[in-house]
């Protein structure tokens, strides 16, 4: 997420620090920018089409798969508002904004194995901290519409990070 998403980063980093310090709570990895992982241990993970609907809507997601199975057969990671079915091979890694697009992975086949970690944030993490550690219902109706502005800027554009790299297109 650093490298590819910044600002995202930053903000990420930022937060989790502030609410740590506000809180008096440890992070379980500190300096990680999630502060969640569910364990997914099969045998043979398979999800349905779904959002994370109580993830932080701009945060990533990291998914992680893990097992045995034949990445060509089965085992797809499926993004189906970009119409995207992607092969993932066991012990690979992707970042997703899991609150915004809806995912799932397919069967794969008899005898296979395919678990998964998948780590991420709340929302209310998030909007606790923004609004001076009180619930949403508590904080004024004019900072959550300017706080939910807030996102706009953190997603990296393939024109920053060439840029970032030194590069030219």
């Amino acid at each position: 997420m650093e490298i590819f998403a910044p600002d995202l980063w930053a903000f990420t980093k930022t937060t989790l620090d502030q609410f740590e310090l506000e809180n008096g709570v440890r992070r379980r990895f500190p300096g990680r920018p999630f502060t969640s992982m569910t364990y997914n241990l099969g045998p043979t993970v398979e999800t349905f089409p779904h959002k994370d609907l109580k993830n932080l809507s701009w945060g990533l997601c990291a998914i992680t798969s893990l097992g045995n199975y034949n990445p060509e057969e089965g085992g797809h990671i499926v993004l189906w508002e970009l119409k995207l079915v992607i092969e993932f091979p066991p012990y690979s890694t992707i970042l997703i904004p899991s609150a915004l697009i809806t995912h799932g992975n397919t069967a794969v086949q008899p005898g296979e194995t395919r678990r998964s970690i998948t780590q991420y944030n709340s929302s209310g993490l998030f909007g606790w901290t923004a609004h001076g550690n009180m619930q949403f219902t508590q904080a004024k109706k004019t900072a959550v519409a300017e706080w939910w502005k807030e996102p706009l800027h953190m997603f990296s554009k393939l024109s920053d990070l060439v840029r970032e790299a030194g590069l030219e297109m």
